[in-house]
């Protein structure tokens, strides 16, 4: 077979495999079987194997011929060049009833098998420098009915060049032991060198690589909030008691020519029960729903005009126990009449710029009736100390009907939620492309 491909590969499948990267290509060859009848596969007939090797943006695929027999693995080994996930592709009549992927320590590489059979695609590229082995099991149509038989292939991968490593930092938590957050805690990757906008292809092959697998399963998308920070939430928000395992397949994947992925610390953790905390300014009223049954109404008091609430869904970021608060971490000035320095009990910090929700035992009389804070939400210390001891770090906090500014999405806590899943979407290089289907449940109707 010569090195450019035919015009059928190239119009046909040579097109996808630009799309994807590399391609492996396995062929099964027809030969007679020993009684002379044509038509049929003997059980141990030798395997075209074909290698495609894509460029990363556009061009014709490269090909390597090579013959295996099903007991005898062919050796296949991918360039530098190759980019992307592999796919192993049947070109004869027929269909793969079963393929297995695993790499030298027998682990198995993540992969699906299309509707038709015909063809496997690796869910994220294979690293540099690895050795995996490719078992697949084919079912071709005979003249007595269909026939089954075992194909293995081996397949390396070539060896990173030395230079700088991307790895990534995952939260929320350090991956060093499991945790339980709320159902809107976002999934953030902090990577350790800038991947600019004007690289799709790179942004690509990093979003593939950060594998997000949740159980149940869940339809979710990496967002690009800059250059070297990603997040990542479902459509709506994670199930209750769902299992949430980040995979940083980075390592060993070439990202650009001078930059390959290096090895980072995985993620998981759990989430608890849906706990959504519902503010209403004009009313003056909060309403806290577990699993969307109302636990409790408490009168609360939001912030007066020059200092307003921010309205939207924020996530609970922490709780203190005991917080000093004062006026010029804000921008108050000392001496002034807004000023202010206390000791606050039982706060939930829901952004980064010091809004909370706590104990106010000095505004007692306006809870219920008026707006008298410089932002946060105040409530009595019983009903304070209660909320505290009832939500967690990822659960949601909403604010309606109120007159100040929307939370916004990334740079004062976690906003995310505030972004329509369209525009979400935008800020996935892969757009459409998502983990996986399903859905987490409604949200709790707007008041």
């Amino acid at each position: 077979m010569a090195d450019v491909p035919s015009r059928r590969y190239a119009q046909g499948w040579g097109a996808l495999s630009l799309a994807v990267g590399a391609v492996l290509v396995t062929t099964a060859a027809a030969q007679p079987p020993a009684d002379g009848r044509p038509g049929e596969a003997t059980a141990r007939a030798p395997a075209i194997l074909t290698v495609g090797v894509c460029p990363a943006t556009v061009g014709l695929c490269r090909l390597y011929p090579t013959t295996a027999a099903p007991d005898a693995p062919a050796a296949v080994t991918l360039p530098r060049d190759a980019r992307g996930p592999v796919e192993l592709a049947l070109r004869t009549p027929g269909r793969l009833t079963d393929v297995t992927v695993t790499d030298r320590r027998g682990r198995r590489i993540a992969g699906r098998t299309d509707a038709d059979g015909t063809r496997w695609t690796s869910e994220v590229a294979l690293p540099a420098g690895g050795a995996y082995t490719a078992r697949l099991v084919v079912e071709e149509p005979g003249r007595d009915g269909p026939r089954r038989r075992t194909v293995r292939l081996a397949v390396r991968t070539a060896k990173a060049p030395s230079g700088e490593r991307l790895t990534v930092l995952l939260g929320p938590g350090d991956g060093r032991r499991t945790r339980t957050y709320g159902v809107g805690q976002p999934v953030t990757a902090e990577l350790s060198h800038p991947v600019p906008a004007d690289d799709p292809a790179a942004r690509r092959t990093v979003e593939r690589a950060l594998e997000v697998r949740s159980e149940p399963r869940v339809e979710g998308a990496w967002h690009w909030v800059d250059a070297d920070t990603l997040h990542y939430r479902p459509r709506v928000h994670w199930p209750s008691r769902a299992t949430v395992q980040v995979r940083p397949g980075l390592d060993g994947v070439r990202v650009t020519d001078r930059l390959h992925g290096g090895p980072s610390r995985p993620l998981a953790f759990t989430t608890g029960d849906r706990v959504e905390a519902v503010t209403d300014v004009a009313a003056h009223e909060m309403r806290v729903y577990r699993e969307g049954r109302l636990l409790r109404v408490i009168p609360v008091t939001t912030g007066k005009r020059g200092f307003r609430t921010r309205v939207g869904t924020k996530v609970v970021l922490g709780k203190e126990p005991l917080v000093r608060m004062r006026g010029d971490s804000i921008g108050i000035a000392r001496g002034s009449r807004e000023f202010y320095d206390l000791e606050v009990r039982w706060a939930v910090r829901v952004t980064w710029s010091g809004e909370y929700l706590h104990a106010a035992p000095w505004s007692l009389d306006a809870q219920g009736s008026a707006d008298v804070s410089h932002g946060c939400t105040g409530m009595s210390p019983e009903a304070a100390r209660w909320f505290y001891r009832t939500v967690r770090e990822g659960d949601l906090v909403r604010v309606v009907h109120g007159y100040g500014a929307v939370m916004t999405p990334f740079d004062n806590g976690y906003g995310d939620w505030n972004l329509g899943w369209p525009e979400w979407l935008r800020g996935s290089a892969l757009g459409a492309r998502t983990s996986g289907r399903g859905s987490a449940g409604p949200l709790l109707p707007a008041l």
